[in-house]
């Protein structure tokens, strides 16, 4: 009895947290659709304000460079972390592992003002000009700490006997990195790539810092804007990322379920095939 009070109130709360992060984003979404042009009074509905997103050019560049900032640190530093993570794991060494892992956290819970601030510093000192590369190098900075975090839990999961029966049976080191390695780990370099690039696709802070004239993104086009007072066109835009978002946690979701039935029908096979073997 006391545990399904419990449980009633755990719901009640989850529901009312849900309801205060999405009310406005939801109050937002129903604000773009307004004929009167402000978010005082809802007179009409209209799609004015998603035509007038389609005809603003220079709104549409700065989301392609978004998605192609996004795109390009989310790949790279998915290689790059999880290659990090595995040098990590494997050091054999427990106090250089936890220096190294220390390393990484620090850049996880730093404030994105000081991370922005210290590579803009760098950028100035080594003459580095700012904008398109200054950007990516930034996200791709950021977004490595992400990855090594996602990675790390999926290669202490992993059965390390496997990679010692294919080097017993004369697997070189790549082979034994690309057919057992990779796919033992691959759910967590997918999670890492999904947050890497969420990470980079609304990031303002960091990016504020380190792009330069001609180049923006549209966290930073978006705060810019807003400064002049609020459009409904940028409730438009805010829309469209909110369900570009959305689709992709979806498709991310639908990933994840798929790979675990996969592993799972996999697991019942070796089970059947071990029975058989025993039955033999």
């Amino acid at each position: 009895m006391k545990v399904a009070k419990n449980t009633k109130w755990n719901n009640l709360f989850l529901a009312l947290v849900f309801i205060v992060l999405y009310l406005p984003i939801f109050y937002l979404i129903f604000y773009s659709f307004n004929a009167g042009g402000t978010m005082n009074e809802f007179t009409g509905f209209t799609f004015e304000h998603y035509q007038a997103l389609m005809d603003d050019t220079r709104l549409i560049g700065i989301f392609l460079n978004t998605l192609l900032v996004a795109l390009l640190s989310a790949l790279i530093a998915t290689i790059i972390g999880t290659f990090g993570a595995i040098y990590i794991y494997y050091t054999k060494k427990t106090r250089d592992r936890q220096i190294l892992l220390s390393l990484n956290n620090v850049l996880m819970v730093s404030p994105d003002v000081i991370i922005g601030a210290s590579l803009l510093i760098l950028f100035t000192i080594v003459g580095f000009s700012l904008g398109f590369a200054s950007v990516l190098l930034s996200h791709i900075a950021f977004s490595i700490p992400i990855v090594v975090i996602m990675v790390l839990p999926k290669l202490y999961e992993m059965n390390d006997s496997m990679i010692s029966a294919a080097q017993d049976l004369g697997a070189n080191s790549w082979q034994v990195i690309s057919k057992i390695l990779l796919p033992s780990i691959a759910p967590g370099i997918l999670s890492g790539y999904f947050m890497a690039f969420t990470y980079s696709l609304d990031d303002f802070a960091v990016t504020f810092f380190v792009t330069g004239n001609g180049f923006s993104t549209l966290a930073v086009e978006i705060y810019s804007r807003a400064r002049r007072g609020v459009s409904l066109e940028i409730n438009a835009l805010s829309t469209v990322m909110f369900l570009f978002t959305l689709l992709l946690v979806l498709g991310y979701n639908f990933i994840q379920v798929y790979s675990q039935k996969k592993k799972d029908r996999e697991m019942k096979a070796i089970g059947f095939q071990q029975g058989e073997v025993m039955k033999g």
